[in-house]
């Protein structure tokens, strides 16, 4: 069985910068070593990407902080991290969860039985709207996210997003 992971969103903006957190700093070396655990040709990325406009749009609106406008230094993703993901594929969303990304998976899934795993930015928005939409394409594909690799907008939302996953099927580790 092929063992993917998905890398939701380790971005700057994220991590240390418009919408940084400690807890994201705190899961940084985790994801590194997670990604380390997996073959190059396993990993996958998101990176949340928003235009100029991003105030004047439905999201923008909700969480007026500009953020992850495509080409600044807050899109790309954190040196250390990207540099684990020369070869990955990324797919740049502008919403939180990536049917681009669901629609490739399921197409790998179709050719050979799958794992899927995810890890990254934020729990309770990103990951968690990830994690639904693959398990929604691939009801019988086995998704899991490790909660040593992730972090929500605080811990009490990170919390809540795990035990919504854990409603859904989707493992927590």
């Amino acid at each position: 069985m092929r063992k993917i992971l998905v890398v939701i969103d380790m971005q700057n903006d994220f991590i240390d910068g418009a919408l940084g957190t400690a807890e994201a700093l705190a899961i940084v070396d985790n994801v590194k070593a997670k990604i380390r655990s997996y073959a190059a040709t396993d990993v996958f990325a998101t990176r949340d990407t928003h235009q100029a406009d991003y105030l004047n749009t439905q999201e923008g609106k909700n969480l007026p902080v500009q953020h992850c406008i495509a080409g600044s230094g807050g899109w790309q993703i954190r040196p250390d991290i990207a540099a684990l993901l020369d070869g990955a594929v990324i797919f740049d969303k502008p919403t939180f969860g990536s049917v681009e990304l669901a629609r490739h998976l399921a197409s790998l899934s179709a050719g050979e039985p799958l794992e899927i795993e995810l890890v990254g930015l934020c729990t309770d928005i990103c990951v968690v709207s990830n994690a639904l939409l693959l398990k929604a394409f691939m009801p019988e594909v086995r998704i899991s996210v490790d909660s040593r690799c992730c972090a929500g907008v605080t811990p009490q939302k990170h919390s809540a997003a795990l035990e919504t996953m854990r409603s859904c099927q989707i493992h927590v580790a």
